[in-house]
């Protein structure tokens, strides 16, 4: 099986951005409660406890699929620190045509890093990422996949991951131009951004979330999302741990139901961020056929 290890000798380039601000401290403070309810509430969790073990594990592995959106959200506030980047999270369906998949599967990337295919060409395969960050300073997009943890993928399910990461990233593009209001890209780079930090492999685009700062320039990133990712498991504990003491089972089965538990306050749920301004100044295309350049994120190194 692939090892994969984390670059620790990376050097780390000063960033004009920081997620050190208010503003985005608030914005993570509305998204836990909106992800904390209602079910992972005191009252839910009670609710929970009071319908018996089955409603409890169905709750319980609920969790990491909340986290991982939770992340998603996450990175996405965080992105748009930075005011050159544009944050693309909704109808992202990228066509993986055959042709797409043979080019990668068949190729050295040198041989199909600078073509571009039309969006346009559906097929029986699609691939959905969790984001498309642009930055309209340097036309670089990035095609991101979010994941909470890679321990349970094997190396085959990895490369699998990033074939279809790539054939999808052939009409990144096409579609930024077409679908989103001319946005340029002239280059293309897949990432796979790993929360839990342990499987990495940062040359072929495997990447721990701690190096989140270098995908978005944005100081203190990944930081930033660890710690919301705490604040999250903080506040399922402690809801957790009310709801047990509040959930009272009854010695015998003669002594009534379970003591109500009293209502918590009502959590209102944050509304989704807005998305950048277009860029209305972008650069016309040619009719000709352009030529794009793709392949894995690259960490930026001191000169």
């Amino acid at each position: 099986m692939t090892q994969y290890a984390t670059n620790s000798a990376v050097t780390l380039p000063p960033y004009p951005h920081s997620a050190d601000c208010a503003d985005l401290r608030q914005k993570f403070d509305e998204l836990v409660n909106e992800f904390i309810a209602p079910s992972l509430t005191v009252d839910g969790l009670a609710r929970s406890l009071s319908d018996g073990i089955e409603e409890v594990t169905t709750i319980l592995r609920s969790i990491s699929g909340q986290e991982g959106r939770l992340i998603e959200r996450g990175i996405g506030f965080v992105a748009r620190c930075n005011p050159n980047l544009v944050v693309l999270t909704q109808n992202l369906r990228l066509p993986v045509t055959p042709a797409a998949m043979q080019l990668v599967e068949k190729n050295n990337p040198a041989h199909y890093r600078s073509l571009t295919l039309d969006a346009d060409q559906g097929g029986r395969k699609s691939y959905t990422p969790d984001l498309i960050i642009l930055n309209k300073q340097t036309r670089v997009a990035h095609v991101v996949d979010v994941k909470r943890s890679l321990t349970s993928y094997e190396s085959t399910r990895i490369d699998d991951l990033k074939s279809r990461m790539l054939a999808a990233a052939l009409v990144v593009p096409d579609l930024l131009y077409k679908e989103h209001r001319r946005l340029i890209a002239e280059e293309v780079r897949i990432v796979v951004l790993n929360a839990d930090n342990q499987k990495s492999d940062i040359d072929a685009g495997i990447w721990p979330l701690s190096h989140l700062d270098h995908l978005v320039e944005v100081a203190g990133a990944g930081e930033a999302i660890r710690r919301l990712q705490k604040r999250f498991h903080a506040r399922i504990k402690a809801n957790w741990s009310m709801a047990r003491q509040t959930f009272v089972r009854p010695s015998n089965s003669h002594e009534g139901p379970p003591a109500t538990v009293p209502a918590t306050e009502t959590e209102e749920p944050a509304e989704d961020a807005a998305r950048p301004d277009d860029d209305d100044d972008a650069v016309a295309i040619a009719d000709e056929p352009r030529l794009i350049k793709l392949g894995f994120a690259r960490v930026p190194v001191r000169q």
